[in-house]
């Protein structure tokens, strides 16, 4: 079978990435990979194999229907941690299945109980402290109300984690909200503590924490970007690369994306390209159709901007990104033809096509254009 387009997904550069992240946080430092939004547009299917391979052993999702993905395609029990949505019957799901989810309200903590005590099973739950990002968590006055109902409910609650999300590690801008988190974050876990109780984790940590903020690896840190083998942000990488002999980039990237040419036209000097008047022909040119479009994620704003590889040469995207199509500007390509490989993302001979050049391009960040990646996408691994 011809796809339509497929992205590869380079097995030897997800080993590099783990092993770099290892080789800084040490092994003493739970690595949780994070796989939301379906690994970062990667595939949570094709990815959670490979990252159990080479020893990841901890996953971070948002949805409960992304856990229950990594559940049915773990190869043996691994932690799986709902750091977002769950509804009851979710809940009372993710116990019977031992997967683990974040506690940031009393009235979640209270539904987890009443179910652990119907199942007669431990609720893996991790809580959530607010420190100041001010989206989700438990406020001091919670946190004393949720060490009581732990207390009085300890044989159906196994406390996983005591966790808080750090607003904006990546930007230096945030240098003091940021210290103000931790500091308050101390206080809650030292509350928390004092009680007589404790946590198998401490986390706070996401990829741009673990490296700006390097006190806060603390046991696990949350990693999901530098696994795919790019940086939170430039200010994260240049931190880290100004302290380094060798100034390369460590991290490799992990994802390509190709199609291919499914019809080739030749166009009159004057003549419009595609949808309405945005393309005009200077000259006689030869254009390529490719079967991709926004609904694949190749973004709209992407329209007479975008560039493909094709047999090593750079072409111009020319017209409007449809649905389902682009069309590509082929003149100076000596015998062309329909079937030739059309690299969207990824290297082809000496040149290459990286992610930040869409998101450069249509300003999104490198996060955004990798979760738009269409799930119909067909994804393999490649050694």
């Amino acid at each position: 079978m011809v796809y339509d387009s497929i992205i590869t997904l380079n097995e030897k550069s997800i080993q590099n990435n783990i092993s770099f992240l290892r080789s800084k946080f040490g092994e003493k430092v739970k690595i949780s990979a994070v796989v939301k939004a379906n690994a970062y547009g990667h595939g949570i299917e094709q990815i959670v194999p490979v990252f159990d391979k080479y020893g990841i052993d901890h996953f971070s999702v948002f949805y409960y229907k992304e856990a229950v993905r990594v559940y049915n395609c773990s190869s043996k029990p691994r932690s799986i941690m709902v750091m977002g949505w769950l509804c009851d019957e979710d809940i009372k799901d993710a116990i019977e299945k031992g997967i683990e989810f974040f506690v940031f309200s009393i009235e979640r903590l209270k539904t987890a109980v009443e179910f652990a005590k119907d199942l007669n099973l431990k609720a893996k739950i991790h809580i959530e402290a607010e420190t100041g990002m001010n989206r989700s968590g438990l406020d001091f006055g919670e946190i004393e109300c949720a060490i009581e109902i732990i207390k009085e409910n300890i044989s159906f609650i196994e406390v996983c984690g005591f966790c808080t999300h750090l607003a904006g590690a990546e930007s230096i801008s945030n240098h003091f909200r940021i210290q103000n988190q931790l500091q308050k974050y101390k206080e809650m876990f030292a509350r928390f503590e004092a009680s007589g109780l404790n946590a198998k984790y401490k986390h706070v940590a996401n990829s741009a924490a673990s490296f700006v903020y390097p006190d806060t690896r603390m046991d696990m840190v949350r990693v999901g970007i530098m696994l795919y083998g790019f940086w939170s942000s430039t200010e994260v990488f240049v931190q880290y690369i100004n302290n380094q002999n060798d100034r390369l980039d460590p991290l490799k990237r992990i994802l390509g994306w190709k199609s291919h040419i499914m019809s080739l036209k030749k166009v009159k000097s004057g003549e419009f390209v595609g949808y309405g008047i945005s393309y005009l022909a200077q000259g006689d040119i030869v254009t390529a159709l490719v079967p991709v479009g926004y609904s694949m994620g190749y973004n709209r704003s992407l329209s007479n901007k975008g560039h493909v590889l094709i047999r090593g040469h750079r072409c111009n995207l020319i017209g409007l990104v449809n649905m389902n199509m682009i069309i590509i500007d082929v003149t100076n390509i000596k015998n062309v033809e329909v079937g030739d490989a059309v690299v969207l993302i990824g290297k082809q001979g000496k040149l290459e096509i990286k992610v930040s050049s869409f998101s450069n391009l249509c300003e999104e960040l490198n996060y955004e254009v990798l979760a738009h990646l269409s799930e119909s996408i067909t994804r393999i691994v490649s050694k």
